[in-house]
């Protein structure tokens, strides 16, 4: 049976913690862009919004799967 190793488990729960992060940022920059539809920097704002969505996705599954990694070893 073999142990969890601990220093990859504490690796994939910050990045889970930044996933977190991303998730409440991306949505809050989204909707300032659509609030100022009118002002010239509306697209570079949406365009970091939908970036920061698509981290935290990524970041999500790269998180969990360092936590499996951790838990059941490397295939």
């Amino acid at each position: 049976m073999r142990r969890t190793n601990k220093d990859i488990l504490v690796k994939g729960v910050k990045q889970l913690a930044y996933t977190v992060m991303l998730m409440f940022l991306a949505p809050i920059v989204i909707w300032q862009a659509f609030k100022n539809e009118d002002h010239p920097f509306y697209w570079p704002v949406l365009v970091v919004g939908i970036l920061l969505a698509i981290a935290a996705i990524g970041m999500g599954f790269r998180g969990i799967k360092t936590i499996m990694n951790s838990l059941f070893g490397k295939k």
